[in-house]
């Protein structure tokens, strides 16, 4: 299980990141080598789900509420707008879908 949240936390790390250095790239005029950059670090991340020991939906699923919880601290610890109660309500509802999703028992 923590290898697995693992490489949900590195995936999301990777996608953000990367997307986050287009943006700078593209909307404030930064250099193409960050763009550079996140090509690279998209491309980790494409790689990192298929290590996820489900199937690729499930994976897919699952990711999307760790994506969440990310986006709410990037926003927060990079962008420094501070989540509010709604935000981390939201983010544990996510969360709880993930550990639903990858590790409620089943036959």
């Amino acid at each position: 299980m923590v290898q697995s949240l693992l490489l949900f936390v590195l995936a999301g790390l990777c996608e953000i990141g990367g997307g986050y250095l287009f943006w700078l790239w593209l909307r404030e005029g930064k250099s193409v080598w960050l763009a550079v950059f996140g090509v690279i670090i998209l491309a980790i991340y494409g790689v990192l789900p298929t290590l996820q020991p489900v199937s690729f939906g499930r994976a897919y699923a699952a990711y999307g509420g760790v994506f969440i919880v990310l986006s709410i601290l990037w926003g927060w610890l990079i962008d420094k707008v501070r989540p509010d109660k709604y935000d981390w309500l939201g983010g544990w509802i996510a969360l709880l879908g993930v550990l639903v999703i990858m590790y409620a028992p089943r036959r």
